[in-house]
């Protein structure tokens, strides 16, 4: 049977061109299916899910299977947001407890190549690094080396996934002074590109209508342009 693999928005499939263009043809009734994919995908709502569809040419049945989230997504939702750091990892989007990168690593164990859970875990804790993810408000370098010692053994060995009211309490005042030293950063940056933009325009307001900078400069030495006529 064909096997089409789509990306689709979890409980939110829609139609559109790449879906027709694909399935269309097989004479599947896409209403019922898109019906059936949002079905299937309840519980990843706002992320991006992988999906594969089984199509009977003949009979016109198809079979939908469903993969987890990427880890960027599941640790986008484990933050609430809908974006990653556009910044490279240098502005930072969030700070989670160890519980929730052990919570991403069950569900996505299976994928992937980690032979333990302890393996899946540091797996995840990369994928922080660049997304702009802070853990126990440290960097994600720090908390690999934390796990390498053996920090974390307790939380991953119980597959700990809940994350206590005093410390999520905690890794949220961190996180907000973050956010209140960003935007602060921010600010500043964006006062002195502005700064800059308008002595920017004050030097070009300096030459007249008409008048090049190199022109204005060699009108300083008419003494010099006039000696070179006399020479000719």
């Amino acid at each position: 049977m064909p096997l089409i693999k789509l990306i689709v928005d979890g409980e939110n499939m829609k139609p559109g061109p790449s879906v027709s263009q694909q399935l269309g043809p097989m004479g599947v009734n896409l209403g019922k299916l898109i019906e059936e994919v949002n079905k299937s995908t309840k519980g990843f709502k706002g992320m991006k899910v992988p999906v594969e569809i089984n199509v009977n040419p003949k009979t016109k049945e198809f079979a939908i299977s469903v993969s987890s989230p990427p880890v960027s997504e599941l640790l986008k939702k484990e933050l609430g947001v809908e974006k990653g750091s556009g910044s490279t990892g240098s502005v930072k989007i969030g700070n989670l407890a160890i519980e929730q990168i052990i919570s991403v690593a069950k569900t996505k164990t299976p994928g992937m190549l980690a032979k333990t859970l302890k393996s899946a875990v540091k797996l995840v804790v990369g994928s922080c690094v660049s997304s702009g993810i802070l853990i126990e408000s440290k960097s994600p370098k720090e908390i690999i080396e934390e796990i390498d010692s053996g920090k974390y053994d307790k939380e991953i060995s119980h597959e700990k996934t809940e994350v206590p009211a005093e410390k999520r309490k905690a890794l949220d005042s961190f996180f907000k002074e973050i956010t209140s030293k960003q935007e602060a950063q921010a600010k500043a940056e964006a006062a002195a590109k502005e700064a800059a933009e308008a002595a920017k325009e004050a030097a070009k307001a300096e030459v007249k209508p008409g008048e090049k900078p190199a022109e204005k400069s060699a009108e300083k030495k008419p003494a010099e342009k006039e000696e070179k006529q006399k020479k000719k």
